[in-house]
């Protein structure tokens, strides 16, 4: 395949998201245009899982395209600023990952946004394949003060830490932005991965802006500040940012030849929407795992439908290297599945079998087909999804057989990944002790 015969690819990813978070979705308190727009030119995914609950995690699986549990950065929940000097706390420079798949394939690749994947000297976005990066190391910075989750400043060019006034949603879009039109006519194709931190906390706003300086400054807790109100005005203006990114994809000679994916890392947090599920980040509830996804790519993939297709974050990995017709690594065979049959309309949805597992209060999950063996610490549960998406009948008596053989492909499914660490930082919210 020539490199013009390839597409351009752009891989939005957003924190913390929930599955209702966009109007096409089912958000009704604000509108989200563009990403609507999107969906309605694209297909958009009912039944889109993100790797894991949490950042990092989801992170790995992406950019690996297999599950995270198989490098032991893959196992932290999540990454944190104290954990910057524990050993394997990051990619490996040198492990296969998606943009060095890409970019030794002639991809240009650049990463625009936050990276969460261990941090300087050892780890960097630079050292896993990217060409170019700008953005946040870290799990999140204040969206004016620009400062991380230790303190420190966390905003940077490269490996070198820059000044830039501005929120910080607007600064990834206007950068999104000048890379998209400065790639427009070059020879090779681009994979740029956007990843916003918003709508992650804190809870920052321009309405709210001298407030939000104060408390980013102070690095308040999840649980200061915050409302739906600033919530929405932090996703209109994320919607806002990603409509200028695509409008300039559009206007490219090359817009018809660009796959975009849009995809969040984990479920909602504190303010998200998640009808019709329960839960939320941390939790492998529906709502702590279900994600709004979209995929757009004129002429190749159906526009303005709408697919049931059980997936998980690593089949976006898998389905960008088959469009972009590279291989994967030797050695490293990907536990994604390759999406494009599904997105042209060639294959209908078929059964899919995916696993789960958290640390944080031994939470383990598997989905087969319609069906979904949950266990949190010593509880077991078995929901049948198709008919109880919110997760309230608890059929593990009613169904004994069944529970067992999903707890069995469980057990055997986790005896290939590495074991749960003995420690494990824990969550910064949790209220799954409320939802039974």
């Amino acid at each position: 395949m020539t490199s013009k015969a390839r597409p351009n690819i752009l891989f939005i990813v957003v924190d913390d998201c929930g599955y209702a978070d966009l109007g096409c979705t089912g958000q009704t308190d604000y509108a989200t245009p563009a990403l609507d727009q999107l969906a309605s030119q694209g297909v958009r995914f009912t039944q889109a899982y993100a790797n894991a609950p949490l950042c990092t995690n989801t992170r790995v699986g992406l950019i690996t395209g297999r599950y995270q549990y198989r490098l032991p950065i893959g196992l932290v929940e999540p990454l944190r600023w104290s954990d910057r000097d524990a050993p394997e706390m990051g990619i490996p420079p040198g492990h296969p990952t998606l943009p060095a798949l890409l970019r030794d394939a002639g991809y240009r690749t650049a990463l625009i946004g936050k990276w969460h994947l261990g941090y300087l000297p050892v780890y960097s976005p630079l050292k896993s394949g990217y060409d170019e990066f700008f953005g946040i190391m870290g799990g999140y910075t204040g969206y004016y003060t620009h400062l991380g989750d230790g303190g420190e400043h966390d905003l940077y060019e490269g490996e070198v830490p820059v000044e830039r006034q501005g929120y910080v949603t607007d600064l990834l879009s206007e950068r999104a932005v000048a890379f998209v039109e400065a790639a427009a006519n070059a020879s090779r194709p681009y994979f740029l991965s956007l990843h916003y931190t918003a709508p992650h906390w804190p809870w920052s706003a321009p309405s709210v802006e001298a407030a939000a300086r104060q408390r980013e400054r102070e690095r308040a807790e999840i649980t200061e500040g915050g409302s739906t109100r600033i919530y929405g005005e932090m996703m209109q203006i994320l919607d806002a940012g990603i409509g200028r990114v695509v409008e300039a994809v559009r206007r490219g000679p090359a817009g018809r030849e660009t796959l975009i994916i849009f995809t969040s890392d984990n479920g909602g947090e504190r303010f998200s929407k998640i009808w019709p599920f329960v839960g939320r980040k941390f939790d492998l509830l529906e709502g702590g795992l279900r994600v709004p996804q979209i995929c757009w790519w004129p002429g190749r993939v159906m526009a303005g439908a709408v697919t049931d297709q059980v997936c998980i974050t690593m089949d976006l990995t898998a389905t960008c290297l088959v469009a972009a017709g590279v291989s994967a690594a030797t050695g490293h065979p990907l536990d994604g599945r390759d999406l494009l049959p599904v997105l042209t309309g060639d294959t209908a949805a078929s059964e899919r079998t995916l696993y789960w597992r958290m640390g944080n209060r031994q939470q383990r999950a598997v989905r087969r087909g319609d069906w979904k063996y949950l266990k949190v610490a010593e509880r077991e549960f078995l929901f049948d999804l198709a008919y109880d998406p919110r997760e309230r009948g608890n059929l593990a008596r009613k169904e004994p057989a069944l529970l067992d053989e999903l707890r069995g492909l469980w057990e055997t499914w986790n005896r290939e990944m590495l074991p749960v660490p003995g420690h494990l930082t824990p969550p910064m919210s949790n209220l799954s002790e409320m939802l039974w």
